[in-house]
């Protein structure tokens, strides 16, 4: 489990293609935390796991961090797209007494969302991002969403008209801005999406279960 409080932007060092998928490293930066072998760390909201520390030549510097990701994975998600350079959201799996600052995140991805649009207006910095119906339907004003990993409050939602897709928009602080990736966003780049636990479970034996006239 998580909180989408990321704790780190970290960067790409490389990308490999490999039989099972991808297999990449990440430089944590300046990140104090130094995970060990099979730990969890979401990387841009996607829960992964640590194969192997990589020991860089410079001591000064931290440990290299690698993980591989599996086709299934590299579908869902958009880290197959993770190229040498880019900016990674960084944030270590929660323990039992964790002050929850974020709210309640598991690192598996609903789906992939389209940034439509970027204010980029100092006073209301907001970002509009389209989703599949199925996503939207756990998608409500005033709650909770994680995009790229962060948790976020969904500040408005629209629903499909006339073949218009649905979108949600999100606003964002100063410091969200400052230490995550998403001021690197641009308009048409995709986002990986997991929508708040609650709603989903909710929403998922409506359709499945809920008995009509009940």
């Amino acid at each position: 489990m998580f909180t989408g409080l990321i704790q780190a932007v970290g960067r790409v060092q490389r990308a490999q293609q490999r039989d099972f998928g991808l297999r990449f490293v990440v430089d944590p930066g300046d990140w104090n935390h130094r995970p060990e072998p099979g730990e969890s760390i979401a990387i841009n909201g996607c829960c992964l796991t640590v194969i192997e520390p990589e020991r860089r030549d410079d001591a000064d510097r931290p440990t290299d961090l690698v993980f591989d990701a599996i086709g299934e994975t590299l579908v869902r998600t958009t880290l197959g797209s993770l190229a040498e350079g880019q900016r990674v959201n960084l944030e270590h799996a929660a323990r039992a007494d964790t002050l929850l600052g974020g709210h309640i995140v598991q690192g598996h991805v609903d789906g992939l969302g389209r940034i439509e649009n970027i204010q980029s207006d100092p006073h209301d910095w907001r970002l509009r991002i389209s989703a599949p119906d199925p996503l939207m339907e756990c998608i409500a004003p005033k709650g909770s969403i994680t995009v790229q990993g962060v948790s976020l409050t969904i500040a408005s939602v629209d629903q499909p008209s006339q073949g218009r897709p649905a979108w949600f928009e999100v606003a964002l602080i100063p410091t969200t801005l400052d230490l995550t990736n998403l001021a690197d966003l641009k308009t048409g780049d995709s986002v990986n999406l997991e929508s708040d636990i609650i709603a989903r479970q909710v929403v998922h034996w409506m359709r499945h279960y809920a008995t009509p006239n009940r």
